[in-house]
């Protein structure tokens, strides 16, 4: 189960609205919108998490899933370092840490809304080595820190409300073009034209961030671009068009990291144990 798929579970149950809370990405100060409470859906998240367990079948490797696990103490350490060190507030101080490695031949990671982590051992082909599968945890952990479940349950959430505003205040319009259609006009044009781009964002700032939580956990991040060749070469051209998709091509993502890699190896450089 992907991130995708975890939202589709949750999304319809994040209903109530509080109050418009503006905040900002750790590290990128990307503006944000959360109209969705973090700790409802870091509840449920655990709730379905444990659900995953007793259904997919847990991998047998003990060495690499103890390695998943040493990898990720790391970056928990790292990170709260980090952000201890900066005088900011540590996003992660209400995780509750977990990790599991799925026999699946799916070449997928995920981490849900406090730091629920699964590794499919398919994409160990993809990984290769210690750096390669810290760079993917990285990348995960980042869209828990980032908060980017939250932000785009939020965004799930005022947009439906939005538009059965517009349907009412329009008499029925909306309803009426998706009869005559047979689809769900709006939200195609909405998947397209606002979430997927959005989305894309935030999968391009899980690299940058995972980026990051590898360099300051003292990994080579020089692997995340190899992770990326390797993985272009395992999908041999079957990826969608970009603008249909949720994630950079893999041409776009090799280029912006590679284009932030310095930066970060100057900037982010191993945190050393106090």
């Amino acid at each position: 189960m992907n991130r995708r798929k975890f939202l589709s579970y949750v999304g319809c149950s994040c209903c109530s609205l509080v109050l418009p809370s503006c905040s900002t990405a750790p590290i990128t100060d990307r503006k944000q919108l959360k109209l969705v409470s973090e700790a409802k859906l870091n509840a449920q998240a655990a709730q379905i998490y444990e659900k995953v367990k007793e259904k997919e079948k847990m991998s047998d490797d003990k060495k690499t899933l103890n390695e998943i696990k040493e990898i990720g103490k790391k970056m928990e350490n790292s990170i709260s370092e980090y952000f201890d060190r900066e005088g900011l507030e540590d996003p992660t101080i209400n995780f509750d840490w977990e990790y599991i490695l799925i026999e699946k031949k799916v070449r997928n990671a995920w981490c849900m809304p406090g730091g629920k982590i699964a590794v499919y051992t398919g994409i160990l082909d993809a990984t290769k080595n210690t750096d390669g599968l810290a760079a993917v945890m990285g990348h995960e952990i980042a869209h828990a820190v980032a908060k980017h479940s939250v932000e785009r349950a939020s965004r799930a959430t005022l947009l439906n409300t939005s538009t059965q505003l517009i349907d009412i205040f329009s008499g029925g319009k909306i309803s009426q073009v998706n009869r005559t259609t047979g689809m769900n006009t709006v939200g195609l044009i909405t998947q397209l034209g606002l979430l997927n781009p959005f989305n894309r964002k935030q999968e391009s700032e899980a690299d940058y961030l995972g980026m990051i939580f590898s360099s300051l956990s003292g990994y080579d991040i020089r692997e995340t671009v190899k992770i990326w060749e390797r993985m272009k070469e395992l999908n041999k051209g079957k990826e969608p068009p970009e603008f249909m998709s949720t994630h950079p091509s893999s041409d776009n993502r090799i280029k912006d990291l590679n284009d932030k890699m310095n930066e970060v190896i100057l900037d982010f450089p191993p945190i050393e144990k106090v």
